[in-house]
């Protein structure tokens, strides 16, 4: 059962922005953001690691749809943000089942998901969610990582492996706080999510924007190269000088994310 608030986004406004909570399938209540203009169609937007919805990108991407006329919707994985639940470093495939929860409570509101969108981790829940649910027609992959393999080293330190091996965990620890907790088995998560496998698993009919910052320095440029080579329907948009945050290219972001929609959402309509 999903619970909402409201308040009015401006004094002039019609928008509404909604505090919409969703159950998952482990009872755990997701919390998000419902950018309410009235239309029938809602893109739902995912944020990346450690992350959560009220982060710069996920915000100002689900104003840049509201401005356009389709609601939005923002929301927290769980164990991020205000929604329920313990983080957990890897969750791969059960944070592409909360995206699943989400897009059945809309589809019960008789909403039409126009598109699901991920920014990082986020961007690989959505395309994990295209593999295996063949219900939406437009993915968009912002900056998701090729190969999982990759990037731990360097985002948790030399010799992590060899720890979570030894010890069954590592603390990853800002100063002496611990910020969050590496198990053996959230390790293997992530290492045994196939990207490759999942991408080729993705209904021809679905059409996939992967974007990438050419200045990406957490996750290289050359893993969106990867993700054009398997995925059937795909599109690819390099912006040049970006980084991984987007820092100083969210309006740039927005309107080919913009673009790539309202074209799916035009052949749609013109379909016999």
């Amino acid at each position: 059962m999903a619970q909402i608030s409201s308040t009015h986004v401006g004094p002039n406004s019609v928008n509404l922005q909604q505090k919409v909570i969703v159950s998952n399938n482990y009872g755990e209540k997701l919390v998000g953001i419902l950018h309410e203009t009235g239309s029938k169609e809602i893109a739902v937007l995912c944020h990346g690691f450690k992350s959560m919805k009220d982060e710069k990108t996920m915000v100002n991407l689900a104003v840049a749809f509201e401005n356009t006329g389709m609601s939005a919707f923002r929301f927290d994985f769980a164990g991020n943000g205000e929604s329920e639940g313990s983080f957990q470093y890897g969750n791969y495939r059960r944070e592409a089942e909360d995206l699943r929860a989400v897009v059945q409570h809309f589809c019960e509101k008789k909403r039409v998901i126009t598109a699901i969108l991920g920014h990082s981790k986020g961007g690989n829940a959505v395309l994990l969610y295209a593999s295996k649910y063949h219900d939406i027609n437009t993915v968009i992959n912002i900056s998701g990582r090729f190969n999982l393999k990759e990037g731990i080293e360097e985002r948790l330190g030399k010799d992590v492996m060899q720890k979570v091996k030894e010890d069954g965990f590592v603390d990853v620890r800002n100063n002496e706080d611990v910020i969050f907790r590496v198990t053996e088995d959230s390790m293997m998560d992530r290492l045994n999510t196939d990207m490759r496998e999942a991408c080729l698993a993705i209904d021809k009919k679905c059409r996939v924007l992967t974007i990438h910052g050419s200045a990406d320095q957490i996750t290289p440029v050359g893993d969106a190269l990867e993700f054009a080579k398997v995925i059937p329907n795909h599109e690819l948009q390099i912006i040049e000088g970006a980084d991984h945050g987007y820092t100083s290219h969210q309006p740039e972001l927005a309107s080919f994310i913009l673009a790539f929609v309202t074209a799916g959402l035009k052949k749609e309509n013109h379909s016999p």
